[in-house]
């Protein structure tokens, strides 16, 4: 019976509709969490001179449309490279739509690339599954080669050459460690001790910042900033989370440090992202 739900066109369209709406209110959900060291928030730009809340906003609303056409492309089909060369057409589409409502920032390149991922492989699980099981589907598709992916290297891929460390890529390639072993698991523990989601999602984001290479971080201000960043994130969780006053503060100490350094973590904001994406979807 529930196979015949899968198959069911009615059933496949209505849940590829939910999953875009959903991969989009995650991207707005963390771009509203506030207060994120160096990112753009409910309070302001961060360290960022080229975005704004509502900028973020309309990225993710643009993005849509590409997460819905990636979930209807990849209904109950197989990893294989047919679907991972529609997957990476739809994605540089997606990425053109963005950059036309963005006036040509790129706000959520990093974003497409794994909540694309994602969005993908549960609709290849029928449009559920557990956690990890989506995020091994997702590596899967990511480890296959697009012949037709641009030559071209993106700053992220810059970075993680020059300083001989795993990018987006790796991590999509990996199953996503950093979501499935550090943030999620962050976000539920923070939820069971009581305290608000904004918190345990904040606690997520740390739990991701305490040891990912992000690109966006190496790129603005190489090693020092990177390690600045672990650092100070597992120092907020070492307090005791967001949660308690202590927490807190060491947040606050650890956002002047980004914005001192001109540090961004947006590669550990597009996993947060990603990482409610699989809370709210994972049966």
């Amino acid at each position: 019976e529930l196979v015949m739900k899968k198959l069911s066109p009615q059933f496949a369209d209505t849940r590829a509709r939910w999953l875009a709406h959903t991969a989009s209110a995650c991207l707005v959900d963390e771009a509203r969490l506030s207060p994120k060291p160096g990112l753009v928030d409910s309070r302001g730009n961060g360290a960022h001179q080229d975005l704004s809340l509502a900028l973020m906003e309309r990225s993710a609303r643009s993005l849509q449309p590409t997460f819905h056409a990636l979930a209807q492309q990849s209904w109950l089909r197989p990893a294989d490279v047919a679907l991972r060369e529609t997957v990476g057409r739809l994605g540089r589409e997606g990425e053109a739509q963005m950059m036309q409502a963005t006036a040509g920032v790129n706000t959520h390149r990093g974003a497409i690339w794994a909540l694309g991922l994602l969005v993908s492989a549960t609709a290849m699980l029928g449009g559920e599954g557990h956690a990890q099981r989506i995020a091994e589907t997702a590596a899967a598709l990511a480890r296959l080669p697009d012949a037709c992916a641009p030559k071209t290297f993106s700053k992220g891929l810059r970075a993680s050459r020059r300083w001989q460390v795993p990018g987006a890529r790796e991590e999509a390639q990996r199953a996503f460690p950093h979501v499935t072993t550090l943030a999620l698991p962050q976000l539920l523990r923070s939820r069971a001790e009581g305290a608000s989601e904004e918190q345990a999602r904040l606690d997520a984001l740390m739990a991701i910042m305490t040891s990912l290479s992000d690109t966006c971080v190496l790129s603005r201000a190489g090693m020092a900033g990177l390690e600045a960043m672990r650092q100070g994130a597992g120092e907020v969780l070492a307090a005791g989370g967001c949660a308690t006053a202590r927490g807190r503060a060491a947040l606050a100490r650890l956002d002047a440090q980004m914005l001192a350094q001109n540090a961004s973590p947006g590669g550990a904001a597009d996993l947060l992202a990603a990482t409610l994406f699989l809370d709210r979807v994972s049966a």
